[in-house]
């Protein structure tokens, strides 16, 4: 893998070796054999319009899917079937100039310290959750340009979500989960791009939290939805999260929030990040050239061109 310097995200050599080891692929040569076999299979499918991915992406891929070949060959599928299909959360690339309203309302903050079992904490801070539906489109399109710059420049083991909802009223957030972008999005953002959520912690005194949770519990799997766990304040907050992750305006040794987020802003509206977003806009499928007799049997890993890496 190239360089991993980042002037928002702390990746030493130190991360990238112990998240490889995870799942077996501290092994150069393991490793370099499962990207070439993903790198195979890509020229193989028809339908992939992009051929030409990164030896990086296609590492992240596999370590977010824990060392499975197959499952980062389902991985890459979807998100490049869902450019297709839903379009409309990939039209926006600067983020400074083209998403500005909804800046004013909500933040989306990877906090630059990883968690010692090297997972990325993701600070969302909802200052006004009185959404339009076009505002919460354009709030998913926000997500997912960050989702492409996390893919692009991290190496993490997972995420760690903190959502703020102390400022806002929580019955105007309950009505706008159930739009129809959310159930896409989330598809997106968690089978597309391998967001695996480790936790999700929200914040707020409000009894309404309990119906946003179990109304998010409906998109998500079991699993997942075992994971999102409620704070009444910042105290209950430092019981699981180190304060040392945190930003001086959560009683954390971090700068502070604004700063982070205008340094995103910047990094992420820059002309090199809006060149990448293009070229990954071409990681889209042509559905008249897919292999329809062999799509289950592909798309459900089955055997064939790939194989699953398990951890010795």
């Amino acid at each position: 893998m190239g360089s991993i310097e980042n002037p928002l995200l702390n990746i030493t050599p130190a991360i990238v070796k112990n998240v490889r080891k995870l799942y077996g692929l501290d092994d150069q040569k393991r490793l370099d054999e499962a990207i070439k076999i993903l790198e195979d299979w890509v020229q193989k499918q028809p339908h992939i319009i992009k051929k030409d991915f990164s030896k990086r992406f296609l590492e992240t891929a596999i370590v977010s899917c824990k060392g499975s070949v197959e499952k980062a060959k389902k991985q890459i599928d979807t998100l490049c079937t869902m450019k297709t299909m839903a379009p409309r959360f990939f039209v926006k690339c600067n983020l400074k100039t083209e998403l500005q309203n909804i800046l004013e309302k909500v933040w989306v903050i990877p906090l630059p310290q990883t968690s010692e079992d090297h997972c990325r904490v993701v600070l969302i801070k909802t200052f006004d959750n009185n959404l339009t539906p076009e505002e919460i489109l354009q709030f998913f399109q926000y997500v997912l340009i960050l989702a492409d710059y996390v893919r692009a420049n991290d190496y993490v083991d997972g995420f760690i979500i903190i959502v703020d909802y102390r400022d806002v009223n929580i019955f105007n957030l309950i009505t706008r989960l159930t739009t129809p972008d959310v159930h896409p999005f989330l598809n997106i953002l968690i089978k597309g791009y391998g967001g695996r959520m480790k936790n999700m912690h929200l914040i707020t005194e409000s009894k309404a939290v309990d119906i946003v949770v179990t109304t998010v519990k409906q998109f998500i799997s079991e699993k997942l939805g075992k994971r999102i766990l409620v704070h009444k304040n910042l105290e209950e907050l430092y019981e699981v999260v180190p304060r040392d992750l945190l930003p001086e305006e959560y009683g954390g040794k971090l700068k502070s929030y604004h700063k982070m987020q205008a340094e995103l802003v910047d990094e992420v509206s820059s002309e090199k990040h809006i060149e990448y977003l293009k070229m990954m806009s071409k990681a889209c499928t042509d559905e008249t050239k897919r292999n329809t007799e062999k799509f289950n049997e592909e798309y459900m890993g089955m055997p064939g061109s790939f194989r699953n890496l398990t951890v010795d």
